[in-house]
């Protein structure tokens, strides 16, 4: 049976590069056509594969539903939080998660600091999104157009000296930051306060969520949190796995 279902599925992947006939899946698979047929038949049945009028077969709509069904009822923060905690347990500093919807870069999770100085971030809130690490993540995976026109429209209060002063600045940040992966907010919201901010990524390689690990200069400076970018970008990449299915669910790397 175990053979039959790993025959059965590898016919898809087949099929994902483009229509095939009876005999080139057979030929993929090195089993009889009779065989083959078969496992097409039952695929059929279940709308996993279309037959065409010209006797090829496709991947069918059922697929694509259920794919998009699965997409939708995915929880990013349900996914993150047990890497966040953990990441929060290793470095003791605060940690968040956001998301962008409708033109606002927004807290959907954060782990406090083991630290008495706390920030004043709320879940829920907005972010300051000329300026937030995270945001400039999720702004960086944008199309150019569609990046560039959100970028003129927002306005730039001057939060710090180190604040994003206008649209030019900001597109060339962010074209910085969606080469190196990876983004700062050093001083730019409030001058005590430093991040450092990874992507978390959807199975087709855009950017769904960001996470980041903020402190206060009287715990840890600058230079010493941003030593902490590949552990905060291991723990990106592992709620990436996770969120994409494409990595088995395993505690976070140390």
């Amino acid at each position: 049976m175990s053979q039959t279902v790993d025959r059965a599925l590898s016919i898809l992947p087949l099929l994902a590069e483009g229509p095939a006939d009876l005999g080139q899946v057979a030929d993929r698979l090195g089993v009889h056509k009779s065989t083959a047929l078969r496992l097409l038949r039952t695929l059929h049945e279940h709308g996993l594969v279309y037959r065409q009028s010209d006797q090829r077969y496709r991947l069918g709509a059922r697929l694509f539903a259920l794919a998009q069904e699965a997409m939708e009822n995915l929880d990013i923060r349900e996914i993150a939080h047990p890497h966040l905690v953990r990441l929060n347990e290793q470095c003791g500093h605060t940690v968040h998660l956001a998301v962008y919807e409708e033109n606002e870069v927004l807290y959907i999770d954060k782990v406090e600091s083991r630290y008495p100085v706390r920030m004043y971030s709320r879940i829920g809130k907005p972010v300051a999104i000329t300026v937030a690490a995270v945001a400039k993540l999720l702004l960086a995976d944008l199309p150019e157009p569609e990046r560039r026109a959100l970028a003129e429209q927002l306005d730039y209060p001057l939060y710090t000296a180190r604040s994003t002063p206008h649209a030019e600045a900001f597109l060339k940040e962010l074209t910085t930051v969606r080469e190196q992966g990876w983004a700062t907010d050093l001083g730019g919201h409030e001058e005590s306060i430093n991040c450092v901010a990874a992507p978390v990524r959807g199975a087709d390689g855009r950017v769904v969520a960001a996470m980041s690990v903020s402190a206060p200069n009287v715990v840890v400076t600058a230079e010493e949190l941003l030593s902490l970018l590949p552990l905060v970008r291991r723990t990106a990449d592992a709620i990436s796995g996770e969120y994409s299915g494409r990595t088995p669910v395993k505690g976070t790397p140390a």
